[in-house]
């Protein structure tokens, strides 16, 4: 099975090697591939949507091309400032936790995680319509079962590995890039006689218009189809997400990262809604409107009197279709590090922050699996309602996140002289995300945007209980480590010897001083005067928050190494004999069992002692937030022929 699981996901990565960090960091290449195709694939549905919503007076897209643009810069400019102020990641719920309050940061990292498990469902919806809009219109109805089929390669894809899996993608993204980029440059040389013509057309229709029904419902209009073509602006957030994962130095690769995501999308964003404009675009049951525009670009193309369009149609819906499923995977990359930075601060279950053999949150990628997949059939693949429930988790995410720069460039306003021009830049994008999500909200609240809301409202909820329940369990654990704290741990100069032939007591201690207390004291009483030898394991883990960096791991070993010490010296100091051992890796069990068997060399008359919290209300939450790692070890050392006996803490 060992073997099936290496040649499935690939063999364990070592987390204490610094080349193993530096080896699966992105540069900002890679980044923009993995991180900025949820951005530019958001040009393959968005602006359709905004084209659509004008109706007959689609020659008011011109302002929708020009508004999309400068959006895009706005919005990544204040990303930008994220970046450099949280170069450790985590984004729009860093933002709104630190700036503004812990309890805005819980609404926005509620908001990413939902808006996350979307991005994975709408792109894969959206990229097999774009691959089915080649097919003929019987085929419709194998639509689902493609999307599910993709989803599940996703998840192994991501399991494997962040960098392996956009090493994949990467042909397919810039595939992409040159043929729309071609396109899009070719239906607007193609047509560059009628360029001249768009402005004057443009204000035309806007003066007649604003007579027949006015200035307002004119404003109104425009403003519905810019806010409905918000599904374009998803994914400029993903960067400022994962800094973490980015190649040294972080903030200069995230920046370059969103330089490339921002020119990319406002360039092909902006362009397809004028190719709508100059090919006199319109719907065609079963084909997205970038098919029906494409096709008729190409069959303009003239090839010494040949048509090559009809071959070559294929090849760049394949290449859309591939783009957007490329774009799901910034799901399966940015889902589980919003997760992983919620359990760092306990408003998700710690398992979130588990990194698996190959370095990645593995917990996270099959939540947010199997969440899209849920969504996926509940929705039946429905672009139209996905793009509903997206954008306004997106644009509730961006408006918290800018609101939280507007109030730090406030803050700092003596000490940074630039701040007039930081802080209106921050305004700005504020105002127009506040807009967009409110229009948003009052013009598809009842079409679906309810149900994102709902979800939304029920996942806060949930992350409360968490919180407050391990608020109250930290504060009572902190209570008895002071009580164990005052105990004498110094260290002495002549301690007793160890004599491996006697009986000796092994503790597997965590992180807290009082639960390894309370053993060795249990023990003491249970054994008066059995054990010669105190031997204690600690398995220091390596999770996303102590995998972030050199630093953070060095940390780890050092605070691991100051717990082991306090056991130990205080044996010491009571004249008995003791020692320590520790190891460090992503599965506590793994490590735990690989010890356990080291020590019975070592001490071949051992006997094993572990904690485990009690609570005098124990229910299904209770179990799923805290891990059974006692429960476990005990079944593994007793199927070794290991005693081992489990010691209850009640809190």
């Amino acid at each position: 099975m060992k073997k099936v699981l290496d040649w499935l996901f690939g063999p364990p990565r070592d987390p204490l090697n610094p080349e193993t960090r530096q080896h699966i960091a992105l540069v900002a290449f890679f980044a923009w591939v993995g991180l900025g195709a949820d951005g530019l694939s958001s040009s393959c549905y968005g602006p359709e949507e905004a084209f659509l919503a004008l109706g007959q007076h689609a020659q008011l897209g011109l302002y929708l091309a020009l508004a999309t643009a400068v959006t895009v810069f706005i919005i990544s400019l204040g990303y930008n400032q994220i970046i450099a102020l949280f170069p450790s990641g985590g984004g729009g719920y860093k933002v709104a936790s630190k700036l503004i309050d812990p309890r805005a940061g819980l609404v926005s990292g509620a908001a990413l995680i939902v808006d996350y498990v979307l991005t994975i469902v709408i792109s894969v919806a959206s990229g097999v319509d774009a691959l089915f809009s080649l097919l003929p219109v019987s085929a419709q109805p194998l639509k689902l079962a493609a999307e599910v089929l993709l989803i599940l390669t996703l998840i192994l894809l991501n399991l494997r590995g962040m960098k392996e899996s956009i090493a994949v993608l990467m042909p397919i993204f810039l595939g992409f890039v040159f043929t729309h980029g071609s396109l899009i440059l070719y239906g607007i040389l193609a047509h560059s006689d009628r360029i001249p013509e768009l402005v004057p057309d443009t204000l035309r229709e806007t003066f007649q218009l604003s007579g027949q029904i006015g200035w307002f419902s004119v404003a109104a209009l425009l403003l519905r189809a810019y806010s409905l073509g918000g599904g374009t602006y998803t994914g400029i957030e993903a960067v400022s997400n994962n800094v973490n994962t980015l190649a040294e130095p972080r903030v200069k690769t995230g920046r370059l990262t969103m330089v490339y995501m921002a020119a990319s999308l406002a360039f092909t964003a902006g362009g397809i809604i004028l190719l709508y404009l100059l090919w006199s675009s319109s719907r065609v049951e079963g084909q997205t409107l970038n098919a029906v525009t494409f096709r008729a670009i190409m069959q303009d193309w003239q090839l010494g009197g040949f048509s090559p369009g009809p071959a070559i149609l294929p090849v760049v819906m394949a290449l859309e279709g591939g783009l957007l499923f490329v774009a799901a995977n910034t799901g399966f990359l940015g889902g589980p590090a919003v997760l992983a930075n919620m359990a760092a601060d306990q408003w998700a279950p710690h398992q979130f922050s588990y990194l698996s053999s190959r370095l990645v949150t593995q917990n996270g990628i099959l939540l947010m699996g199997v969440a899209g997949l849920g969504i996926l059939v509940w929705s039946n693949g429905k672009v139209s309602l996905l793009v509903v429930l997206y954008s306004i988790n997106v644009f509730l995410t961006f408006s918290l996140s800018l609101l939280g720069m507007c109030i730090y460039w406030w803050r700092h306003r003596r000490r940074e002289p630039a701040w007039p021009w930081r802080l209106g830049l921050a305004a700005s994008g504020f105002a127009l995300t506040s807009g967009i999500l409110t229009v948003t909200v009052v013009e598809k609240f009842l079409e679906g945007g309810w149900v994102t809301l709902s979800i939304t409202s029920a996942l806060i909820v949930l992350m409360t209980l968490i919180k407050r329940h391990y608020k109250k369990t930290g504060k009572r654990l902190a209570e008895l480590d002071r009580l164990f704290a005052q105990l004498e741990t110094r260290k002495e100069k002549t301690p007793p010897k160890l004599d491996s032939a006697l009986p000796t007591a092994v503790f597997m201690v965590g992180k807290h001083l009082s639960a390894g207390m309370h053993s060795l004291l249990w023990v003491q009483r249970l054994f008066p005067g059995h054990f010669k030898n105190f031997v204690f394991l600690n398995a220091g883990e390596v999770d996303s928050k102590s995998f972030g960096g050199e630093e953070a791991v060095e940390k780890l070993k050092k605070d691991v190494q100051t717990l082991v010490d306090c056991y130990v010296n205080f044996c010491h100091n009571n004249d008995l004999a003791a020692t320590s051992y520790q190891t460090f890796g992503t599965d506590a069990i793994e490590q735990l069992t690989l010890m356990a068997d080291r020590i019975k060399e070592d001490f071949p008359k051992s006997m094993f002692f572990a904690t485990k919290l009690i609570f005098a209300e124990e229910n299904w939450l209770t179990r799923l937030l805290h891990n059974q790692t006692a429960i476990v070890m005990q079944r593994r050392l007793h199927l070794k022929g290991m005693p081992m006996v489990i010691l209850p803490m009640k809190l």
